[in-house]
């Protein structure tokens, strides 16, 4: 049966992101790894978000956490902003939505994470709310303005 890869690829699963999650291959950009970890959030799959989360950056409470918030979200998609490497660090900013699963609402995710390049592996190590003026395009492609979209 084909499945779209959630990370908006147009590309089959077992293909694009599931070797990566699977661990059959690591990813070769910080891009990729991004992208297979939103699919991982997608796909409810704590240990590969945990395994590529940089370990001087993970949390006691760290699968916990995650494992709780797939309760409430359901992700509708994923738009790639921007993304910059150079050499082992590497920044990829995004915009996910969403739908809060408590309020019913659809919501956006719009991050701007960083990535270190350890012993041959990208890992995430944090993100960033970017800074969008209120009337400025809301990146997340829907041409209307910020304050009217995921500034919400």
């Amino acid at each position: 049966m084909f499945k779209l890869c959630p990370c908006g690829s147009l590309k089959e699963f077992s293909v694009c992101c599931h070797p990566l999650i699977s661990g059959q291959s690591i990813a070769s950009t910080a891009l990729e790894l991004m992208k297979s970890r939103y699919s991982a959030y997608v796909s409810h799959d704590v240990e590969y978000l945990v395994a590529t989360w940089h370990p001087d950056f993970r949390l006691p409470d760290l699968a916990e956490s995650i494992t709780h918030s797939f309760e409430h979200t359901q992700w509708l998609g994923l738009t790639v902003v921007a993304a910059t490497e150079h050499g082992n660090e590497s920044y990829v900013e995004f915009v996910a939505k969403y739908i809060d699963g408590q309020t019913q609402q659809q919501r956006a995710l719009h991050e701007r994470s960083h990535f270190i390049k350890l012993h041959g592996n990208w890992y995430y190590t944090s993100g960033i709310k970017p800074q969008v003026g209120r009337n400025e395009l809301c990146s997340c492609g829907s041409m209307k303005k910020y304050k009217k979209c995921c500034g919400k």
